[in-house]
């Protein structure tokens, strides 16, 4: 592609010759249908290259930058003169903030080396650019301009019925027709801005032709020669403007029209004919450049994700997961799912659909083994979970001797970690060691020296493979199931709070949190509940036990009748008796919190009810409970966190499978614990709270690491 250079308009307004115009990227205008049939035809004349060829995209964008900031420099200087601006250019400086910030986010998301990675064509006007890059240009091409959402999904439907994209194309096309978009401009606004330098040039022959008519009608001639011997351009623009000017206006001005309609008889043109293509140009201008900035704001309001999930040959194949879990997920893990395809797809033969129906095929073997509701049915199984190197093993996957090392020390983590702070403190220990020993240090005094050094560098040795582990180690959230529209009924799930009955203030702040709870949780199928126990004490009833259990009772009673259910009651209490403790020689809540959450356990499997004192609401409910979720009094629930985190615990994959033989969950999880944040108050309650309530550092806890394909 030619270059327009900054300095362009400068060389024009010095008479040198221009270089040639790039038109502005326009072709015949397609309807949907149209482009639907395009779509088919242009992806059977692509033809592809593996040659490494240099990215031309940035430095395409850069010059285009550059260009536009000069274009917008000449049409504010020319505002700023009080000339005349045509409708195309009043919108391009209107609207160059907006342009401006597109370049921005094009160089934001189009780092160095990324169109390397995207498919390229071999031959055509876009050789050796991306084969997304042209797609985009046909869209823009067709459209003058505007992108409109179903013409561009039916156009790239169609074209895949044809030739599959990459995912990588796919997230890739807004990026693209941001950059296509951008190059319209350009080309728009370099023409814009060449014709006004040549209406500028005209004004100033009809300025001096104007002059001479009046004060001295014997030297027109003499304009009228120096124009001539200056070879102005007889281009629309030109021709229009010094029309425009001299028409109408004095008998002696007739004659520089008549030398230029005699000039332009040489080419069989007339100087209406130029006036009408000169108006049609700027109208058209106008339209594309309004089509293009219209495009640039729906680029950014478009939702790329919805239309890449529609368009992916991986998505709709994955949608065909035996346990019918795929389709219900989170985007982001449904995103997760398709980058493993992506990646095992670089390292073998097959296309990135195929390794998709590769990973259906095992799902559906692992259902006809085991059952559809089994985790081998799941095609999630192979991709993220035990059942990856089998899926790599269908697809004859080659994968790179570093990824077979790094998924190695992923599998024996203990041995790893321990292996390299063990290394790396014998090399240091022995290169210091080897130093002293050189120095005359021998002995009983080089060994004692050895402890000292082993010691230290141990420090040193932990600290460097902390640090090595966090660039290495890749920390993937849990895969999690899309609870976004509500709690499905099988998911049924009860939010407990296990408390201390003591005082009759601290009842209704526990009643005041546990509405806040519920107003941010608000769902058909979540209950909430207080877990509720007296203060130890010598007696086995106090005095003032009654009037606070009358005082908690009517605080669920309220809740329930200001929020009525659809099926059944939403809050309840579970309030136990005090029981003697022989050791502690107190009457107390049989094993404090541990105890009150299995007595709940009981109860929601359809034990007795014996081991709580008074249970207020309706339980029928909860013979329907799934999942429970523990909060400490002063641990806040915040919006719809409920619904995150039951979809995080019926994910397929994080079903607990209980193993008799070890007596212990091996596969997914019984019992999850979020990540707990302190709240921007609370560590200014004390100055422990003050010393203690920031980030502790990392929390094996609740972090899982899974092996990744780097």
């Amino acid at each position: 592609m030619p270059v327009i250079r900054p300095t362009l308009f400068e060389r024009i307004l010095q008479g040198r010759k221009r270089p040639p115009e790039e038109l502005p990227i326009k072709a015949e205008l397609f309807s949907a249908d149209q482009m639907e049939r395009h779509g088919r035809t242009l992806a059977d004349s692509h033809q592809l290259t593996h040659q490494a060829v240099q990215d031309q995209l940035l430095n395409r964008l850069s010059d285009n930058e550059a260009v536009l900031v000069e274009c917008a420099r000449v049409l504010t200087a020319t505002l700023s003169a009080n000339r005349r601006l045509t409708p195309a250019g009043e919108w391009l400086l209107d609207n160059f903030y907006l342009i401006d910030e597109q370049i921005r986010t094009a160089k934001r998301h189009l780092p160095q080396g990324y169109s390397r990675e995207l498919p390229r064509l071999a031959d055509g006007v876009s050789s050796g650019l991306p084969r997304v890059y042209d797609i985009a240009l046909e869209n823009i091409a067709h459209g003058d301009g505007r992108v409109d959402p179903d013409s561009l999904s039916r156009f790239v439907t169609a074209y895949q019925t044809v030739t599959p994209l990459k995912l990588g194309e796919l997230w890739a096309i807004p990026i693209m027709l941001r950059l296509a978009l951008i190059e319209n401009l350009r080309r728009i606004a370099a023409r814009i801005t060449t014709d006004k330098i040549d209406q500028d040039l005209a004004d100033t022959w009809a300025n001096r032709m104007v002059e001479a008519a009046e004060q001295d009608p014997k030297s027109l001639i003499l304009v009228i020669a120096d124009m001539a011997r200056s070879n102005p351009p007889m281009s629309t623009p030109f021709v229009a403007e010094l029309v425009r000017r001299l028409q109408w206006q004095s008998a002696a001005l007739g004659l520089p029209l008549s030398w230029i309609e005699q000039l332009l008889a040489e080419s069989h043109l007339t100087i209406e004919q130029l006036v009408q293509i000169e108006s049609q140009q700027q109208a058209a201008d106008q339209v594309s450049i309004g089509n293009s900035i219209g495009s640039l704001r729906f680029l950014g309001s478009m939702d790329w994700e919805e239309f890449v999930e529609n368009m992916s040959v991986v998505e709709q194949t994955l949608l065909d997961d035996p346990a019918g879990a795929y389709g219900e997920m989170t985007f982001a893990t449904r995103d997760r799912y398709r980058h493993v395809v992506e990646k095992i797809a670089k390292y073998t033969r097959y296309s990135e659909g195929e390794v998709a129906q590769l990973a259906v095929q095992l799902a559906q073997a692992g259902a006809e083994q085991h059952g559809n509701d089994d985790r081998t049915a799941h095609v999630g199984f192979y991709l993220i979970d035990d059942g990856l190197h089998q899926l790599e093993q269908a697809a004859q996957a080659r994968l790179p001797l570093l990824t077979k090392l790094h998924r190695t020390a992923c599998c024996l983590p203990l041995l790893s970690f321990v292996g390299s702070i063990a290394l790396l403190t014998l090399l240091f220990t022995s290169g210091l060691l080897l130093q002293a020993h050189a120095e005359g240090v021998q002995g009983w005094s080089l060994a004692l020296l050895g402890i000292v050094l082993a010691l230290g560098t141990s420090y040193l040795s932990v600290a460097l493979v902390n640090w090595l582990a966090t660039l290495l180690t890749t920390p993937y959230a849990l895969p999690r199931m899309d609870f976004s529209e509500g709690i499905p009924q099988p998911s049924r799930t009860l939010v407990v709070v296990p408390t201390m009955l003591s005082s009759a203030p601290g009842i209704e702040s526990m009643m005041e949190a546990l509405e806040v709870r519920f107003l941010a949780n608000r769902d058909a199928h979540l209950h909430f509940g207080l877990l509720t126990d007296f203060l130890d004490a010598p007696l086995e009833t106090l005095a003032g036990d009654a009037a606070l259990l009358q005082l908690a009772h009517a605080g669920i009673d309220h809740l329930n009748t200001k929020y009525p259910g659809e099926s059944g009651d939403i809050f309840f209490l579970f309030h136990r008796p005090r029981r003697w403790n022989p050791q502690a020689q107190v009457w107390m809540g049989y094993e404090r919190k541990r105890g009150k959450l299995a007595d709940l356990n009981v109860l929601l499997r359809g034990g007795a009810k014996d081991a709580f004192a008074l249970i207020v609401g309706d339980i029928t409910p909860l013979a329907e409970v799934k999942y429970v979720i523990t909060l400490d009094t002063d641990t806040q629930l915040p919006r719809d966190a409920a619904r995150q985190f039951v979809g995080t615990l019926a994910h397929p994959l994080n079903h607990a499978v209980y193993d008799p033989a070890k007596q212990r969950v091996t596969q997914g999880y019984g019992i999850l614990q979020p990540r707990v944040s302190v709240s921007l108050s609370a560590p200014n309650l004390s100055r422990y709270a003050r010393l203690y309530g920031g980030e502790s550092g990392i929390d094996p806890i609740r972090i899982n690491f899974k092996p990744s394909i780097p």
